[in-house]
């Protein structure tokens, strides 16, 4: 149960926040959410205070404006200002991690500073790159709403299934295939942050990205030549249909019909913004749809679909 000093208004401006906060048992407190909020059902029903100014049909031309607009000085998000007042949070949880994925920290310190209202609120940051990281955030955010205790037991049992995890996929290092995770397709970039450590848990291997560092641009040519036996397409903020119909892209590009994936059928879209591309809670239940991607002959494919959403679809 909550302390006297626990909040009883909280605006999350992150959709991983909010999966935590409703995880850890305070998602009747929790007030206000971000325009990329979608689960669990309990919080998309609440007032939504950020907006995206980004709007572009495909990868490329997103990639084209987001420079453009960045180069310009211009936000890619906006804060609704006058409902996040009116509904006068006393804790405000956002990201200082990567500002074209979501509100930028300073904005979020400048309005709070500017608004008299809103000056006892506090504003806890989140900024994970690992999977430790990530758990560390949830302690931080239980800390914040008075649930260290709901939160260790929490990542314990986030924790425990990691280990049920690497004892299943515990195989040397020849024996782990090749793995591709391309984050956004046009133009290309492999996954980085958490997503090197979750392929080697996962029983992949994956030494084209970095563990702990953002995702970087790449060349084709580089998979071509790294020739991935399994290649897994997870758009940061597509969900699987999306991802699916953007991969078309790649299926044109040169060499890719004798890539090893390609010619054994292993090959698949995922829902990056649901799962992989998103730091909370459900970053667990992505090692373990990954897990199932790369070793099904240890733990079965994994369901389609979770939680009555599809997750993931061969591209074959």
């Amino acid at each position: 149960m909550p302390t006297e000093s626990a909040p009883r208004r909280i605006a999350s401006l992150l959709a991983s926040a909010t999966e935590m906060l409703c995880a850890l048992g305070a998602g009747e407190e929790v007030v206000a959410i971000s325009h990329e909020c979608d689960f669990p059902p309990q919080a998309i029903l609440k007032p939504r205070v950020t907006v995206s100014h980004v709007a572009a049909p495909s990868s490329l031309a997103i990639d084209d404006q987001v420079r453009g607009m960045l180069a310009a000085g211009e936000p890619l998000y906006g804060i609704d200002t006058d409902t996040l007042v009116a509904l006068a949070p006393d804790l405000i949880v956002t990201q200082a991690q990567c500002d074209v994925c979501a509100v930028k920290y300073q904005d979020v310190l400048d309005l709070v500073a500017n608004e008299p209202s809103l000056a006892k609120a506090r504003v806890v940051a989140l900024n994970p790159t690992t999977l430790e990281e990530i758990f560390a955030d949830i302690h931080r955010v239980g800390e914040s709403i008075a649930r260290n205790d709901a939160a260790l037991e929490y990542v314990t049992k986030l924790r425990a299934r990691v280990d049920a995890v690497r004892k299943a996929t515990d195989i040397p290092i020849a024996q782990r295939p090749r793995t591709a995770c391309i984050e956004w397709i046009d133009p290309l970039m492999l996954a980085a942050n958490w997503m090197p450590q979750l392929v080697d848990l996962a029983g992949g291997s994956q030494p084209q990205a970095a563990q702990g560092h953002h995702s970087t641009y790449n060349r084709w040519d580089e998979v071509v030549t790294f020739d991935p036996e399994v290649l897994i397409v997870m758009p940061c903020g597509f969900d699987l249909a999306r991802a699916v119909s953007e991969s078309d892209t790649l299926r044109a590009k040169p060499g890719w019909g004798d890539l090893s994936a390609v010619r054994n059928r292993r090959v698949y879209a995922v829902d990056g913004n649901a799962y992989f591309n998103r730091s909370g809670p459900r970053i667990v239940d992505s090692l373990e749809i990954l897990a199932g991607l790369l070793h099904p002959e240890r733990l079965g494919l994994p369901a389609e679909v979770i939680a009555g959403a599809a997750v993931w679809r061969s591209l074959d």
